[in-house]
């Protein structure tokens, strides 16, 4: 929802360019230009009116409208950026090559952007449905001698809401059993922002049959922090142990430390939750945000868990999450320290990844 509200910049400001560029490449015709711009009419309609009513429209009607007005903020993000190269190309053809372009080569200039941006459109929507299972063997430099090994599933930013819901929930349970893991953790932002869309589904039985002899692992995201905090809370210990800022240890063999999202600037340090464990045991860290790894190196823990990032989701995003952060997507190792950051199973906003695909990791780990 939160995204739907954002988008209003996208909707005031490059909505009418797409309208005024699209208009001028139709043939100049009521047959063409009337629908054109009565179908621009009802989208800003819609938009306005989900804009201004969320709160008393039924969800049965908020939700599409939603989904139908950020399915047109992520097409006009792209065809805005190939309107901005046109108009470059253009203006270098006027200066350069002194002819005016055909009308007829405007129109079908139109119908292939249309084109290829339902093909992305397409295409992002199966990044997000289609779930990629990502491997990762990682070797910890410390053992155990009741574990010399330990397979894990770990999903962040599945985002449950009025867009992420039960079929993805079934989909995720599917896949981690049939990988067969000792244990699964859920690194924050399994809820998008209310709980009320899980509760009314009742999301925590399907989550309920995840199958990990060690259990099931949850810690807190910013997202845990929006909205009826006490609701969620309550709700995600129905089927995961949640850690927040709490410490866990599955069969003593190693420690899981599950810290509070970043946002809470109250959070206990690392060092506090870690005192008084046996540091020769392997020491696995949940922590949503990617913020901490220096901490991280300083109180020599592992391996890091994180995500949060999205990758960006919708790219040109990528390339600005990799100035943002010291690492925002993948394997990452330094002073010791291994992390992985995932790019989540779920979506926020819209259910469209370009650049990125939603994913769920399984964790090989060696203790040595």
């Amino acid at each position: 929802m939160k995204v739907f509200m954002q988008a209003i910049w996208a909707q005031l400001l490059l909505t009418p360019y797409i309208y005024w560029r699209g208009r001028q490449a139709l043939p100049a015709s009521r047959r063409w230009r009337t629908p054109y711009t009565i179908l621009f009419l009802l989208e800003s309609v819609l938009y306005f009116t989900g804009y201004f009513f969320y709160d008393v429209l039924p969800d049965n009607v908020f939700i599409p409208i939603m989904n139908i007005c950020n399915t047109w903020y992520v097409a006009s993000l792209y065809l805005t950026m190939g309107l901005i190269a046109l108009e470059v190309m253009r203006f270098f053809i006027h200066r350069y090559c002194k002819f005016r372009i055909a009308q007829p080569f405007k129109t079908a200039l139109f119908f292939s952007f249309i084109i290829g941006v339902s093909i992305l459109l397409w295409k992002a929507h199966r990044n997000v449905a289609d779930p990629a299972v990502v491997h990762l063997h990682v070797d910890v430099p410390k053992g155990s001698s009741m574990r010399d090994s330990l397979k894990v599933v770990m999903v962040s930013d599945i985002h449950l809401g009025e867009v992420i819901g039960k079929k993805e929930a079934e989909k995720l349970v599917a896949i981690s059993n049939a990988e067969h893991p000792d244990m699964v953790v859920i690194v924050g932002d399994l809820v998008d922002y209310e709980s009320r869309f899980a509760e009314n589904e009742h999301i925590e039985n399907i989550f309920k049959q995840l199958e990990a002899p060690l259990g099931v692992y949850s810690t807190y995201g910013n997202h845990e922090y929006r909205a009826n905090r006490i609701a969620k809370e309550r709700w995600i210990r129905k089927f995961s142990t949640l850690l927040k800022d709490s410490v866990a240890s599955p069969d003593n063999s190693f420690y899981l430390i599950g810290r509070d999202d970043f946002v809470n600037k109250k959070r206990k340090a690392l060092h506090e939750l870690m005192a008084g464990i046996d540091t020769t045991k392997p020491i696995i860290v949940l922590d949503h945000q990617p913020w901490s790894f220096a901490e991280m190196r300083m109180n020599r823990a592992d391996l890091g868990l994180h995500g949060h990032t999205h990758n960006g989701q919708l790219w040109p995003y990528p390339l600005v999450m990799k100035w943002i952060y010291e690492c925002a997507y993948g394997y990452y190792r330094k002073g010791g320290v291994q992390h992985f950051i995932s790019s989540g199973y779920g979506c926020a906003g819209p259910a469209y990844r370009i650049g990125t695909r939603s994913e769920i990791v399984v964790l090989h780990i060696r203790f040595k």
